[in-house]
């Protein structure tokens, strides 16, 4: 199998004058279609002529980040073949077998992929800021802040996803160490293409920016569960900054973020916008991919879902290439089997395999990409960093005993602050299984990516010290940025 890379700004090219085709055709009749020309030159000029072709370009956006190479199912694949809780069983490098050995390069396939994926859906959002701003009147004002807003949200969520697998962690010097280029430019052609990589602190900054201001223009929700799910809005701004702050060590600000959406006391809930709250894990799985738990998800339908190797679902359940490891979180004997969390695997050749995701083909699961189960384990984990461990305690608990009601701690799992802190990132673990969180968990925690190991393929630890902690800049970029080693 071969795969071909082009320029991330051709792919970027590529997609928004495609996209702009589609948009055009779309109001075509017979006559139009026999003289194209006129109907289907759409450039720059005129691409945010009509409230409909803009909101194609919001739309735009929200489908570059579904991409195969991103939370279309790639980054899902990569990240959790990183950590420790799964086992490879087929050696398949299309299959993310050089991130579970710890042995991707430059030239890897992913490497490369991801990066591309995400810088276009950044220049993405770019090319809609600059368009808005430079066409202000043509949706009213506040869906023009609501567009931008959605725009800056997802540049963020970008943004976080590349720097926290390319960059060195923000914990290990406070953000010192080089991070990304840092692309807030629309770019239409490679002339601005070399760019020096800006810290890992200023990385996070422009994160934290965009999400301040996304989360003061998005709209409280929206008229559908369906939109509430996977559009952007206020709340959805506010829970990934409860993410990128816990990553960066600022628990501080995880709280104070974290109780704009977390009522004081049980049942936790969020009292304003969309009412997130915690809802029956296996139904949210299966059935109700759009309930208020769901804060933001990638739907997949029969048009646009992603399939065969970069299909999450496929690649994990139906292909059967990745078992659960029975010395991971899997074998935790705390971990009762009277928590429904343990119905989400099957069992074959004596090996469970994780079933979060078991539609059959076309694997239609919606990906989560925040929860708000999530959102509490963050807010516990930064109390318990902080010394509040009754709140941490009890926002523990909520998580645990939603799945397993008569789930009791043990003592000595909660006594101490330290303690603590380890059982909630063990139910870290358990909670987001399958979600993409381990392997980053593990590196904002300055731990190791853990050895791993079956009858017959093993990988080894990968300590913080080493090169291959995080991913390598790949080449595609490398040989097109005269200034990334700079």
């Amino acid at each position: 199998m071969k795969i071909v890379h082009t320029h991330p700004i051709t792919r970027r090219l590529s997609f928004i004058f495609s996209l702009a085709l589609m948009l055009s055709f779309s109001s075509c009749n017979d006559q139009d279609l026999l003289n194209p020309a006129p109907q289907t030159s759409i450039s720059g000029a005129n691409a945010f002529d009509t409230p409909e072709r803009i909101l194609g370009l919001v739309n735009g956006i929200y489908k570059s980040v579904k991409s195969g190479n991103f939370y279309g199912g790639n980054y899902y694949i990569y990240t959790e073949a990183r950590g420790e809780e799964f086992i490879n069983r087929t050696s398949n490098t299309f299959t993310a077998f050089e991130a579970w050995n710890q042995t991707l390069n430059s030239g890897s396939n992913f490497v490369a992929g991801f990066w591309s994926a995400a810088y276009t859906a950044i220049n993405n959002s770019n090319i809609l800021i600059k368009g808005l701003t430079d066409n202000p009147t043509k949706v009213n004002a506040t869906l023009t802040k609501q567009y931008i807003a959605e725009a800056k949200f997802l540049r963020a969520l970008s943004y976080f996803s590349l720097v926290t697998l390319y960059a060195r962690p923000y914990n290990e010097n406070k953000g010192a160490s080089p991070g990304l280029p840092l692309r807030l430019q629309a770019e239409t052609n490679t002339a601005n293409n070399d760019l020096k990589r800006s810290t890992v602190a200023e990385v996070y900054a422009q994160i934290i920016k965009d999400l301040d201001e996304a989360e003061a223009d998005l709209p409280l929700n929206y008229s559908t569960a369906l939109l509430n799910t996977t559009r952007a809005h206020r709340n959805t701004a506010i829970a990934l900054k409860t993410r990128v702050y816990l990553n960066s060590g600022n628990y501080v600000k995880v709280i104070e973020e974290a109780k704009k959406i977390v009522t004081t006391a049980a049942p936790f809930s969020a009292s304003t916008g969309v009412a997130h709250k915690l809802q029956n894990i296996v139904e949210i799985f299966t059935t109700n991919y759009t309930s208020t738990e769901s804060i933001l998800s990638v739907p997949m339908t029969e048009l646009d879902n992603v399939g065969g190797q970069s299909s999450f679902p496929y690649v994990f359940n139906a292909n059967a290439e990745y078992n659960l490891n029975p010395t991971g979180i899997w074998g935790d004997t705390e971990w009762k089997s009277t928590d429904l969390r343990r119905t989400f695997a099957r069992t074959a050749s004596g090996v469970q395999f994780i079933t979060k995701y078991s539609k059959p083909s076309p694997f239609l699961d919606y990906l989560p990409i925040i929860r708000y189960s999530e959102v509490l384990l963050n807010y516990a984990e930064a109390t318990a960093r902080t010394g509040d461990t009754a709140k941490a305690i009890e926002l523990l608990k909520a998580v645990r005993n939603r799945s397993d009601a008569g789930y009791v701690f043990p003592e000595n799992a909660i006594a101490s602050q330290t303690a603590l802190i380890s059982t909630i990132l063990k139910e870290r673990r358990i909670e987001l299984l399958g979600e993409g969180f381990r392997s980053n968990d593990l590196l904002r925690n300055l731990l190791p990516l853990p050895a791993k190991s079956s009858s017959a393929l093993s990988a080894p630890e990968v300590k913080p010290s080493e090169v291959n902690y995080v991913f390598p800049l790949p080449n595609t970029e490398i040989v097109t940025n005269k200034k990334l080693l700079d």
